[in-house]
């Protein structure tokens, strides 16, 4: 009985987490998008370091190590994909390079003033 109970409450934790976390993340402006997710992926690159810690060292069992070494892939691949997510909206706010000028003064290189 009282593993049911546990595992309600745990279940009840996580779709309320999930939920706050959904109501939260809707909430922050576009402009702040970037710095968070530039955040976020710095935390997930401490959890993968942890991730190598923890099979480098109290790993016991084949299954343990299997899970754990799944964990550090997908983490991988969410650390590197954020990072060219992140790449990429931020090359959304550069200026764009005018081009340079003629001989005569106009941009465009049709000679009209």
């Amino acid at each position: 009985m009282i593993l049911a109970s546990t595992l309600t409450t745990n279940l009840a934790i996580l779709v309320l987490a999930g939920f706050i976390g959904f109501v939260v993340i809707s909430k922050v402006p576009n402009t702040l998008h970037t710095p968070l997710m530039s955040g976020t992926n710095a935390i997930h690159g401490i959890v993968l370091l942890g991730g190598l810690l923890i099979v480098g060292v109290s790993a016991n069992g084949t299954f343990n190590k299997v899970i754990l070494v799944i964990a550090i892939a997908f983490g991988t691949i969410n650390v590197v994909g954020g990072f060219l997510v992140t790449d990429r909206m931020l090359e959304m706010f550069k200026s764009k390079p005018k081009p340079p000028k003629d001989a005569d003064g106009d941009r465009d290189g049709s000679g009209a003033p």
